[in-house]
């Protein structure tokens, strides 16, 4: 019997001390940690796809027809202003220009006869007048001569890089036939379209500028090393995108850029009294976000808020919160709408410099 009470208090004893384990545990466990949104000026970045272009990039084209003679470049190679390209084969317009000058002079010698005969009074002022309008058109037609022989020769518009070729040496050409691209990449212009509620806040922000400073990210990740400015904003939006296009200038001194690339524009706005919060206060419910607000009888309340920017660790809160308010920013899965808990209120200087956020 005695070995029986025993046996029972003993019991006794590690229930109880079970028990408070376990309540000490469950104490520990619930008391999570809170904090205030906070106002701060800040700097968020936009990222727009973008298409690059050559600030010149043309068609080179046949002006005349015949068969091409020589060709003077190669695919990728850099041309200067005023270097010869492609030569079409000459023989039938320097015939066109010696004909056209043999018959120039004829009309001269006539000219010559009848002004003799003018200033003796045998001819009248009107046959003259008509003699040189035959020789000014017989000029015209050399002239006309001498720009078709000269088309047979084609050079550089502007210094750039060719593309390629797209006629070979001895290829019968039409006119306009294409010939080959020319670009000159020594500055770039950078398209990329904004949506119009972005566009609206752009241009009614006290930094909104013509000349508003960007970065490019190429394909790879890195950015490019020279900086771009916005120069121009086109008249009218997309009406089946709802955007609007604008162009960026980047200089590429170095030749990095080539017409065609695509990449991401990155632009920079100021945010003046932003309401940030953690994003590890948040979740989503059907495409909501909510945090757990706590009331003043330490209950939590879900409540939906609006994001307006995406931060590094954090979010720009449109509307929802208040600076007064207190969030829940651990255990979110633990507890569900209307529990009580015990908190324990981190400062906000604390949580936001362990999320390595900086102020402007």
């Amino acid at each position: 019997m005695k070995n029986l009470i025993a046996i029972l208090a003993i019991a006794l004893v590690l229930v109880s001390c079970h028990e408070e384990s376990h309540t000490s545990h469950h104490q520990e466990t619930s008391k999570l940690e809170t904090t205030n949104p906070i106002l701060v000026d800040t700097t968020v970045t936009r990222e727009y796809v973008c298409q690059i272009h050559a600030s010149k990039h043309i068609e080179l084209r046949a002006l005349e027809k015949g068969y091409l003679q020589d060709i003077f470049v190669d695919e990728g190679q850099k041309v200067s202003k005023g270097q010869r390209m492609f030569k079409i084969m000459p023989n039938i317009y320097e015939a066109d220009l010696l004909k056209m000058k043999a018959e120039a002079e004829v009309v001269q010698i006539e000219y010559n006869n009848t002004k003799m005969l003018a200033d003796q009074k045998v001819v009248s002022p009107n046959e003259l007048a008509l003699a040189k309008a035959q020789l000014d058109k017989a000029h015209a037609e050399v002239l006309l001569a001498e720009t078709h022989l000269n088309f047979t020769n084609i050079q550089a518009p502007f210094s750039g890089i060719m593309d390629h070729l797209h006629v070979r040496e001895g290829s019968l050409l039409d006119e306009g036939e294409l010939l080959t691209t020319l670009s000159d990449n020594s500055k770039m212009w950078v398209y990329f379209n904004m949506p119009e509620v972005e566009y609206l806040d752009y241009m009614t922000t006290p930094d909104a500028d013509k000349n508003k400073q960007v970065n490019l990210r190429l394909a790879n990740g890195r950015i490019f090393g020279q900086e771009g400015r916005i120069e121009t904003i086109e008249a009218e939006f997309n009406h089946e995108t709802g955007n609007i296009e604008f162009r960026a200038t980047f200089p590429n001194p170095n030749g990095i850029l080539r017409h065609g690339e695509t990449g991401n524009i990155l632009m920079n706005s100021v945010l003046q009294n932003a309401l940030i919060i953690p994003q590890k206060a948040t979740f989503e419910v059907l495409d909501k976000v909510y945090v757990f607000v706590i009331n003043a009888e330490n209950k939590l309340e879900q409540r939906p808020i609006t994001i307006s920017h995406e931060l590094p660790h954090l979010f720009v809160v449109k509307s929802g919160l208040t600076t007064s308010d207190k969030i829940l920013i651990e255990g979110l899965r633990k507890v569900n709408n209307g529990d009580e808990i015990e908190e324990e209120f981190i400062s906000p200087s604390v949580v936001y410099s362990d999320l390595d956020f900086h102020a402007e």
